[in-house]
C-alpha cells in the first residue's frame, strides 16, 4: 500500500487543450478518494496519468516515495478495474483472474492460493468454472475485481467500474465495493460522473470542473460547506435549488428577499457566516436544498419568515418521500455555473414565467398536496446557502476569501 499524490500536475493536448490544469492533491494511505465531475471535466484523465495510460505535461504524480512521471504503467504496482469488464471471453473465471499473476510467472501454488483467496472475499467460488457469458453483469464486474485483488498492489484505480450495470445492482455493487477496500486497506482512486456514488462511497470526494479542481473534502462537509456555486449544484440529488434574492436589513438582523418570497435569517445562521454582512442591498444567489422544504400543512406553524409559497406542478410519490415540484414568484440564479450546471442534466435551466423558478421539495409521504394546489412551504432557514453572483464563492467567513470555516 502506498499514498498517491498529484503536485501540480498537468495534462496539456497537441492542440492546446487543458484536460486537466495544475491539479494538487494527496490520496493517504488506505484512503478511498473519489474523483466526481461532469463529463469532460478531466477525471478519468488524472487517473490514467496514474496508471501510465497518458502522459503528464506538468508537474508529478508519486506513488509511494516514487516519482512514478516515466516509469511504465506494468512498473507502478497498480491494479486498474475498467467500465467495461475487459474478460477473456474463451477462459474460466478462475483463468481470468490468474491470468495476471501468470504473465509474471508466479508460482502455481501462489497463484492458486491468491485465487482461491480472492474467490473467497468476492464469494465466486461456485463460479470458478464458468466461462465470462455465463454470468450476471454483477458477477462479471467481480471477477473483473478479483482480477484486481490477486495483484496486491499498492493501489486500486477504478474507472466508471459500475456504469454498465442496472441500478439495484449498482447499489449493491457500490456497497461491496467500499466494504472490500475498507477490509482490504488498498489505497484507492475511483473515478464517477454519479455524485450518489461519490458520496456513499468516498473517505472524500474530490470535486472537479474544466480540468481544475474545485473542492476536495468528507462527503457530509462537501454536502454542508460547498466552496463555491458548482459544487452546491452538482452535490445533492435531488441538486439544490438555486435563487436570485437580494440580502436586507431587517430591524436588528438580516433578511433575504427573492421576488415575492421573504426570509428571514436567525441570528446563528448570520453569526456563522460573518461575510453576508457586506451583501446588504447587494444581491447574491440563494441556495435551498429540497430536503429543507416541507409541506406547511404537514410541518405546522411557522413565522411568515420562514414560509415561502408557490403552486405545486409535479408531484413524484416515492413511499419514503415525496418530491413536489412547485412554481414560485422568485427568479432562477443565473450564472455561468447554473447554465453549466443544466447543461451537463441535460436539461434547460428551470424556470416558469418571467420572475418565475420552479423548485423541487423532499415533503413527507403525510402531505396531501396535489398538481395544481396553491401551497404553503415551510423553509429551514438554519441551513440556507450564499454565494457570489459574479465569484461564484460561498459566503461564509470574511477572512478566508469566500471559503468555508
Amino acid at each position: 500500500m502506498a499514498e498517491v499524490a498529484f503536485d501540480r500536475v498537468s495534462k496539456v493536448y497537441d492542440d492546446g487543450t487543458r484536460a486537466v490544469n495544475d491539479f494538487q492533491v494527496e490520496i493517504a494511505d488506505g484512503e478511498f478518494l473519489v474523483l466526481v465531475g461532469p463529463s469532460g471535466c478531466g477525471k478519468t484523465t488524472a487517473l490514467r496519468m496514474v496508471a501510465g495510460l497518458e502522459e503528464i505535461s506538468e508537474g508529478v504524480v508519486r506513488i509511494g516515495d516514487r516519482i512514478v512521471n516515466h516509469v511504465p504503467s506494468r512498473d507502478r504496482d497498480i491494479a486498474m478495474v475498467f467500465q467495461s469488464y475487459a474478460l477473456y471471453p474463451h477462459l474460466s473465471v478462475r483463468e481470468n483472474i490468474a491470468f495476471g499473476l501468470k504473465v509474471k510467472r508466479l508460482p502455481k501454488a501462489e497463484i492458486n492460493r491468491r485465487v482461491e483467496e480472492a474467490a473467497r472475499i468476492l464469494d465466486l467460488e461456485p463460479f470458478l468454472d464458468r466461462k465470462p457469458r455465463a454470468l450476471s453483469g454483477g458477477q462479471r464486474q467481480r471477477v473483473a475485481m478479483g482480477r484486481a485483488i490477486v495483484r496486491e498492489p499498492a493501489c486500486f484505480l477504478m474507472d466508471e467500474p459500475l456504469s454498465n450495470l442496472d441500478a439495484k445492482l449498482r447499489v449493491q455493487m457500490r456497497a461491496e465495493i467500499a466494504r472490500l477496500q475498507q477490509n482490504l486497506g488498498v489505497t484507492t482512486l475511483y473515478v464517477t460522473h454519479d455524485q450518489v456514488e461519490a458520496m456513499t462511497m468516498g473517505d472524500r470526494v474530490a470535486v472537479m470542473r474544466k480540468g481544475e479542481l474545485q473542492q476536495v473534502a468528507p462527503p457530509q462537509e462537501l454536502y454542508d460547506h460547498p466552496v463555491n456555486l458548482f459544487v452546491a449544484g452538482f452535490i445533492g440529488s435531488p441538486a439544490m435549488n438555486l435563487l436570485e434574492g437580494r440580502l436586507e436589513r431587517a430591524g436588528d438582523g438580516l433578511a433575504v428577499r427573492a421576488g415575492g418570497q421573504y426570509l428571514s435569517l436567525p441570528a446563528e445562521l448570520v453569526a456563522a457566516r460573518p461575510a453576508l454582512q457586506s451583501y446588504v442591498d447587494r444581491t447574491l444567489v440563494l441556495g435551498i436544498r429540497p430536503e429543507d422544504l416541507e409541506d406547511a400543512a404537514v410541518a405546522g406553524d411557522a413565522p411568515d419568515g420562514r414560509r415561502i409559497s408557490g403552486q405545486a406542478q409535479l408531484r413524484e410519490a416515492l413511499g419514503s418521500e415525496l418530491m413536489v415540484y412547485l412554481t414560485i414568484d422568485a427568479p432562477a440564479a443565473s450564472t455561468a455555473e447554473t447554465s453549466e450546471l443544466a447543461e451537463d442534466a441535460g436539461v434547460q435551466q428551470l424556470g416558469g414565467a418571467e420572475g418565475q423558478t420552479t423548485i423541487v421539495g423532499r415533503f413527507s409521504p403525510r402531505s396531501h398536496v396535489r398538481e395544481g394546489d396553491r401551497i404553503e412551504v415551510v423553509v429551514d432557514t438554519t441551513t440556507l446557502h450564499f454565494f457570489d453572483p459574479d465569484t461564484g464563492l460561498g459566503i461564509y467567513d470574511a477572512t478566508n476569501g469566500g471559503g468555508p470555516t
